[in-house]
Order: C-alpha cells, then sequence, then structure tokens
C-alpha cells in the first residue's frame, strides 16, 4: 500500500502537471518526460502521478463529459483550470482507481483545491464531486 502522503503529493504533482498542460499544444506524453526532468520527485510519488496523468489524459473526454453533466448551471469553459484538474483526478480515482476509498478521493481533492484552487475552490470541487458520486449509484 502506498503512504497517503506519497499519494497527496503525488496528486498535487498530477495537478501541477495537468494544469500546465491546458496552456499548450504539446503531446503530453513528450510533456511528461521534461515535467519529471523540472519537477523531480520520489519514485512512489512519480508512479502514482504518472498513473492519474495517464489515466487522466487517456478518459480525458469522457471524465469532461461527466464533469460538464454534473456541474449545473456551469459552462465547461467557466470552470477554472485548477479546478478542473482537481476533479478530474478526483473523479478518475473514483471511477477507476482500485484501492481508494470514494470518500478519500473526494477528502483527497477538497484538501489540494484548498492549497491550489481560490477560496471558493473546494466548496464548488465538493459540490461537482459530491453530485458525480450520486450520479454514479451506491456503488461509489
Amino acid at each position: 500500500m502506498i503512504n497517503p502522503r506519497t499519494r497527496r503529493r503525488a496528486r498535487e504533482r498530477a495537478l501541477q502537471f495537468l494544469f500546465g498542460l491546458e496552456f499548450t499544444a504539446y503531446d503530453w506524453r513528450e510533456s511528461l518526460e521534461s515535467f519529471w526532468v523540472n519537477s523531480p520527485s520520489k519514485a512512489g510519488v512519480k508512479a502514482y502521478a504518472d498513473a492519474l496523468i495517464e489515466g487522466v489524459m487517456e478518459r480525458r473526454e469522457e471524465l469532461d463529459a461527466m464533469i460538464a453533466e454534473a456541474a449545473e448551471h456551469w459552462a465547461s469553459d467557466r470552470i477554472g483550470h485548477i479546478e478542473r484538474n482537481v476533479i478530474r483526478v478526483a473523479l478518475y480515482e473514483l471511477r477507476h482507481g482500485t484501492d481508494v476509498p470514494p470518500n478519500v478521493a473526494i477528502n483527497e481533492a477538497l484538501e489540494v483545491a484548498k492549497l491550489y484552487g481560490s477560496d471558493d475552490a473546494p466548496r464548488f470541487v465538493n459540490g461537482v464531486l459530491d453530485r458525480l458520486k450520486q450520479m454514479a449509484g451506491p456503488e461509489t
């Protein structure tokens, strides 16, 4: 089992990478190599962050469609880059993670949103993730 602090740091690294990628047209796989050169991390952090990043990028359209459905009254272009990527990472963990309980994924997203987002980010992220959890049904 991976240490919770390692996972938290990996989520932060995944957010940092995904946020930076929002402003480029670069291939994400090539950009990821450069990211790790410029942001060295422990092996466990890198491994978990890589898994999150790959999962989000491979399912980005699916995740974004779910986020758009859950973010009532919010056009997807109005969702901040930080908030959108925090939600993407948490939603990936909720839907495709095998060893992270849903409440942990949501709580971790809130903690990361507090660190990197605006003052309203945790409340917004919580609302969207709670709605996504409800939409998924009782198994999530």
